[in-house]
């Protein structure tokens, strides 16, 4: 009688194992993971959880909020111009998905004449760290578009880092947290929870794969034809996988016999309770990947454990999100903003970027905070509508005052299109009735808000605020800035103007916004307006020398031109409608 043999395997799932980091010699590259391709194994564990992709894409949105600002953008509004040019909304999202997704997000700096000319989004799964120099440190970050595809001879970018090139070529940072014992690549701080996002991928793979096939991979197939070679039962074991089990290989028994009297006797593993075994498992997975990501609630991501609606949950709700946003959002933003300072540091700007929140206000509780502190925690940009102190008006609107010793009021008017010639006032009123005067182009120093556009080495115009109606209810801005008048503060086009963009007095713009001062000075109904005064610099010299030569006329200069500045002589009280906005009523 032959002798019975017997050959059982059994395909198990696949376990999860820390990313191998190896050194290529071959291309000078830190490998990250089995086949170099450890980002595109997070990035599998994203698009399969259900839970882990919940989590990553609704902690990014909360990073992101509603983009951008600066605390200080009001007084810096051409730094916060350029900023705003350099870093596009959509760049600064993929960089904030990929620092949570992947642990590391990869910012492309580009450069113009040694100044940023740029600031985008880099895909950090097709970068890998170049072998690090004698000191261990990373020096440039190698590019291709699939690591695992990559062939011998493919052509490899390298990018230098941030700061070691000296704006010669494109350079690449990489926002990250550090984490010790990891050098060239940072874990993901979920990495403990990976094994149960992929439990949660397999758990609905093999649940659709039973409705689908009808077929539990809980079943022995039993072949009766005999014992094949190792080969054959290898191939025939993966045939009947692609079958029955699909291709992600559920747990299937496969059993090779001489012959059905010799088939393994027990045809069918049942699983007990299998609702609620998989319902164990899904809230698991589900507890555990929620876990590892910080989350302080399941509400917060509209999971509830028992009941329906929100109700008694309410208190529930604000204090964890408030939590979270505390201890889990804000670290990830300012790593953002820390790295964008240093990379606009470049440019010379300087600002206190934060991101405006998506938090539901009522949540925020801003008393006791300062207005700064109020527009970081609320992301609603300071209102205008209390009152305005010296400091706020010289912060928002600078001035200055005249020193009589060195310049001489020669003559003021109202601004208006027919008198807007500054060269021809200037010489009418300077060069006809004093001798020519001898000075150095540009001799200007004292002028604390630097020379404007209209200044000349021997005359400066300057614009003061004067009531034309009085009134007893006049608004704060035009009290301060009478008040300032009185003081003696005259003000440079070029300070009105960013006053203007920075929003000055906007809560008295048509529905909010900010408007010309020049054109609309302190609102609708305001009885006030901008004077335009002419110095001149007093000398003891007979002759104006410009660039070498003698000159009998003060040099052309540029004259403003427009309707704001043609209409600043006119107070809005004078205005159709009395000033308001031609929308108004729409």
């Amino acid at each position: 009688m032959e002798e019975n043999q017997y050959n059982i395997e059994i395909v198990n799932l696949s376990s999860y194992t820390s990313p191998l980091i190896v050194e290529n010699d071959r291309d000078e590259v830190i490998e990250y993971g089995e086949d170099n391709n450890y980002f595109q194994y997070l990035i599998d564990r994203f698009i399969g959880s259900t839970t882990n992709q919940a989590v990553i894409t609704q902690i990014s949105k909360k990073i992101y909020g509603k983009g951008i600002d600066a605390l200080d953008s009001s007084r810096k509004p051409e730094q916060y111009a350029q900023m705003k040019s350099l870093i596009k909304a959509k760049d600064l999202r993929k960089i904030i998905l990929d620092r949570k997704l992947l642990g590391m997000g990869a910012i492309q700096v580009t450069y113009k004449s040694k100044k940023i000319h740029s600031i985008s989004h880099f895909p950090m799964e097709t970068l890998r760290a170049g072998k690090p120099n004698d000191e261990g440190k990373v020096e440039k970050w190698l590019y291709h578009e699939n690591w695992t595809e990559k062939k011998r001879g493919d052509d490899i970018q390298a990018f230098p880092i941030f700061g070691s090139s000296k704006g010669t070529k494109t350079e690449i940072y990489i926002v990250s947290s550090y984490t010790s014992g990891y050098y060239f690549y940072q874990p993901v701080d979920y990495a403990g929870a990976l094994p149960y996002a992929y439990l949660e991928e397999q758990i609905g793979d093999y649940l659709i794969n039973d409705i689908n096939s009808g077929f539990s991979g809980t079943k022995i197939v039993n072949l009766n034809n005999g014992v094949p070679d190792k080969e054959t039962q290898r191939r025939v074991k993966a045939d009947i996988q692609r079958k029955f089990a699909g291709a992600r290989g559920d747990k299937v028994i496969v059993a090779f016999n001489n012959n059905s009297e010799s088939a393994t006797t027990v045809e069918s593993l049942p699983l007990d309770n299998a609702p609620e075994h998989y319902a164990y498992l899904s809230d698991e997975c589900r507890n555990k990947l929620i876990t590892a990501h910080a989350v302080t609630s399941p509400l917060l991501l509209g999971i509830r454990d028992t009941g329906a609606g929100l109700g008694s949950n309410a208190d529930e709700i604000k204090n964890a999100s408030l939590f979270f946003d505390n201890t889990v959002i804000k670290p990830y933003q300012e790593e953002v903003t820390d790295a964008l300072s240093e990379i606009l540091s470049v440019n010379d700007i300087s600002l206190d970027l934060y991101f405006k929140t998506i938090q539901p206000l009522e949540f925020i509780d801003t008393e006791g905070m300062t207005q700064e502190q109020e527009e970081e925690q609320t992301g609603v940009k300071m209102s205008k509508e209390h009152d305005f102190d010296d400091k706020e008006m010289l912060d928002n609107l600078n001035g200055e005052t005249i020193d009589a010793e060195e310049w001489e009021l020669v003559d003021s008017r109202e601004y208006s299109e027919e008198n807007s010639d500054v060269v021809s006032w200037a010489n009418e009123k300077i060069a006809t009735k004093l001798s020519l005067i001898q000075m150095i182009k540009n001799v200007i120093k004292s002028n604390p808000n630097g020379d404007s556009s209209l200044d000349k080495s021997f005359y400066k115009v300057r614009y003061t605020y004067q009531e034309k109606y009085a009134s007893g209810n006049s608004r704060e801005f035009c009290k301060t800035m009478m008040s300032r008048t009185g003081k003696g503060v005259v003000y440079r086009k070029e300070d009105i103007n960013q006053a203007s963009f920075s929003g000055v007095n906007k809560s008295h713009g048509h529905k909010g916004k900010s408007y010309s001062l020049f054109q609309y000075k302190g609102g609708v109904n305001c009885g006030h307006f901008f004077q335009e005064e002419l110095y001149r610099l007093k000398s003891k010299t007979e002759k104006y020398i410009s660039k070498g030569k003698e000159v009998d006329k003060i040099p052309s200069t540029y004259t403003p031109k427009g309707t704001e500045y043609d209409k600043s002589k006119i107070a809005p009280k004078d205005m159709p409608n009395n000033g308001h906005h031609p929308n108004y009523n729409k």
